[in-house]
């Protein structure tokens, strides 16, 4: 899609899909679900052969991180999953490892039963699938080599950002930059899947795994990285800082099932019995 020469609020309504804080649920506040009846915390029928395909991150500390040589998985989300699964009454779980690429067409093609993935609980989103009550709070935050001497956001100006590709952070990005009165807003060129778009005082790169994009930012393609707070502690060191003063948006995590499944009330059901119990601060106590 060419998007040269248009707006900020036409490339965040585009294929960069940026979320409407609005429609966050707060934590311990249930999101939206489908409408059953029965019990709301019983297994659905998706998952009657007593698994749960359940979508997660691989390469995120914390919250979902592959160790290839035992093939397990570890983090906040696994936990939240296993004992959610538990409650529910279902038997196995399986791992999926999903990317901020790919997740949404899974969920959306039944390939996995629910995404539990550093998944923002946004209005495009809300337009797709269900969301548990939020279970953490994060924000969005610009990382930038020490080396570089940037300490401020205006240090940025006529530099380059990068973000991963599939993420939200471009689009937030490009709404807060404007904001605060450092852009304009306008697009003076972008290629075709918008991976490369200059705007009038910046530069934006988005890149396909965050590796990637911390390898940019180490070698000086980009200038700042952004991305969720939680997935930027797997990627600073004492050569790295945040940008004081500058956050780029709050997010809230949930659990995302397909739009009014048989699973969504009793994923939001069961989270909001975790969070009312207290299990859900002592895992993020753990992992945190």
């Amino acid at each position: 899609m060419n998007v040269s020469r248009r707006t900020l609020c036409a490339l965040a309504l585009s294929a960069l899909p940026i979320a409407a804080l609005g429609g966050c649920a707060g934590q311990g506040a249930p999101a939206s679900g489908s409408t059953g009846s029965g019990n709301p915390r019983a297994a659905s029928t998706s998952t009657a052969n007593g698994t749960l395909r359940a979508g997660v991150r691989a390469d995120v500390i914390g919250f979902g991180y592959l160790n290839e040589t035992t093939d397990n998985y570890y983090g906040l989300e696994i936990d939240i999953v296993n004992d959610l699964a538990e409650r529910m009454g279902i038997d196995d779980v399986e791992f999926v490892t999903v990317t901020p690429d790919d997740r949404k067409e899974m969920l959306l093609a039944g390939t996995i039963d629910l995404v539990a993935a550093c998944y923002s609980i946004a209005e495009t989103r809300l337009e797709n699938f269900d969301f548990s009550p939020a279970y953490y709070e994060d924000a969005v935050i610009a990382v930038v080599q020490n080396s570089s001497r940037i300490t401020s956001i205006d240090d940025m100006r006529g530099r380059t950002f990068g973000t991963m590709s599939g993420s939200n952070a471009a689009p937030l990005l490009s709404q807060k930059l404007y904001d605060i009165g450092f852009s304009s807003g306008v697009v003076e060129q972008a290629n075709d899947d918008n991976s490369d778009v200059s705007f009038d005082t910046w530069h934006l790169l988005q890149f396909p795994s965050y590796e990637e994009l911390s390898d940019a930012l180490e070698v000086g393609t980009v200038d700042a990285m952004v991305l969720d707070g939680a997935i930027a502690h797997t990627y600073m060191d004492d050569k790295r800082t945040i940008i004081e003063g500058f956050e780029v948006a709050e997010q809230s995590y949930g659990i995302a099932t397909q739009k009014g499944s048989d699973l969504s009330d009793s994923v939001s059901a069961t989270l909001q019995d975790m969070l009312d119990d207290g299990t859900i601060a002592a895992l993020v106590d753990k992992w945190d």
